[in-house]
């Protein structure tokens, strides 16, 4: 779309072109995140039968993305400034696309490594430059709701591949093969819509941010250029402390809940299976409602009911409850679980200013991965000395409850054209 087919800032038009950013930045996480990383826990069994993978062998797969992907956070903020957040997540979805179709025709395990290594550093290097840009599209009173959608495209990705995968599996002897081979020229249809639809900010196209008047910008404005130090240094630091405990907290449910259905519960695979499903599809509509919250009253409040429920879910698995509790645990954490990110990505942008966002948002982005990396390994520690995950589930809901806390000494919801 042309700069002269767009309408002058303070002009009116039916529909700002900033959203037309947040639907491609849905289609970016689904791709970035949700095929990326979250079709792999369905992938494996049949990945790993053929290969003659050990489990070992199979969390490793998942462990180098991982690594890929805390190493490419740390680079986003230098990487967009220096190409631009148009031009880094459309070449990272490039990457991402190309390393899943190569996996397709890999024959072992040290190129799937390699290869999943690199579609980790794509993940990365799309995903957190994709929602610092919200940050430049949207004002505060806008944000939250902005990140919440965009937030959601991993819950369609889960949905998809839950269902693709099996079906392929079902149909042909290497059916794992050919949904790398689909999965992956998805991403690379993906990665063709940012390049074509995304901008690096509204006034490339003469625009103001969604939601944001001229006086607000002006104020808004001055503030670029400002070193980040004192208060807002502490702030930061903060609301990293708050996403590491989501990312300790959520990833120990994501785990071992359909271990426990299974192995604690008595339920058989295919039930755990569909409680799981029930998950992504409540996950849709997680982030857009509780994003809008926190713009209507406050990050703080939104937070510190998210981690309320998230708190209870974990509660409900952890004890020897009837089984009507079981769905209230699946329901409770499946309506929050993409909220935090964006909850805490609105946050993030309305301290640090979309030219400082990518930056702060991938350090505290890289102290949540941390949080994930050593959630699980504890759990299953717990789990093998205490022959249950209750105790792990416990723990979950305690530091979840440890977040609330945080959550409450956050500052109030910042006013309007007060920051941008």
């Amino acid at each position: 779309m042309e700069a002269d087919n767009i309408p002058a800032k303070g002009s009116q038009s039916a529909i700002h072109y900033g959203w037309f950013i947040m639907v491609t930045g849905t289609l970016c996480l689904f791709a970035s995140l949700g095929l990326g990383r979250f079709s792999l826990g369905v992938l494996l069994p049949s990945m790993g039968r053929d290969l003659q993978l050990s489990y070992s062998q199979m969390g490793l797969i998942g462990t180098l993305n991982f690594i890929g992907y805390l190493l490419a956070v740390l680079l986003c903020g230098r990487l967009s400034r220096r190409f631009g957040a148009r031009r880094l997540i459309s070449a990272a979805l490039v990457g991402i696309g190309l390393s899943m179709l190569l996996i397709s025709q890999a024959k072992g395990l040290p190129l799937i490594l390699a290869l999943y290594l690199l579609t980790g550093i794509g993940s990365g290097l799309s995903n957190v430059p994709m929602v610092s840009l919200i940050s430049s599209w949207f004002a505060s009173s806008k944000r939250g709701r902005a990140a919440g959608f965009v937030a959601i495209g991993s819950g369609f990705a889960i949905i998809l591949s839950g269902r693709l995968i099996p079906y392929l599996n079902s149909i042909q002897e290497h059916g794992w093969r050919t949904s790398w081979l689909v999965l992956g020229a998805l991403v690379l249809v993906v990665a063709g819509i940012c390049a074509l639809v995304l901008r690096n900010n509204p006034q490339e196209l003469g625009l103001l941010p969604v939601g944001m008047t001229e006086s607000q910008a002006g104020k808004a404005g001055n503030l670029l250029g400002q070193p980040v130090h004192g208060r807002r240094s502490r702030i930061f630091l903060h609301c990293a402390a708050i996403y590491f405990l989501f990312g300790f907290t959520y990833v120990i449910y994501a785990t071992f809940i359909v271990t426990t259905l299974v192995t604690e519960k008595g339920l058989s695979e295919a039930v755990a299976g569909n409680f799981w499903s029930w998950v992504g599809l409540l996950s849709l509509v997680s982030g857009p409602v509780f994003g809008s919250l926190s713009d209507r009253f406050g990050r703080s409040p939104a937070l510190m009911l998210v981690f309320s429920i998230q708190a209870l879910a974990y509660l409900l698995i952890a004890l020897d409850l009837p089984p009507f509790f079981l769905y209230l645990s699946i329901g409770c954490y499946g309506i929050v679980v993409w909220s935090v990110p964006s909850i805490m990505a609105a946050l993030v942008g309305d301290h640090a200013g979309a030219e400082r966002v990518a930056t702060i948002f991938g350090f505290v982005t890289f102290i949540f991965g941390m949080g994930q990396i050593i959630g699980p390994f504890l759990a299953g520690i717990l789990a093998e000395k205490t022959g249950s995950f209750s105790t792990s589930f416990l723990l979950a809901a305690a530091l979840a409850g440890i977040a609330v806390i945080l959550s409450a000494f956050l500052p109030k919801k910042i006013k309007a054209g007060q920051l941008p």
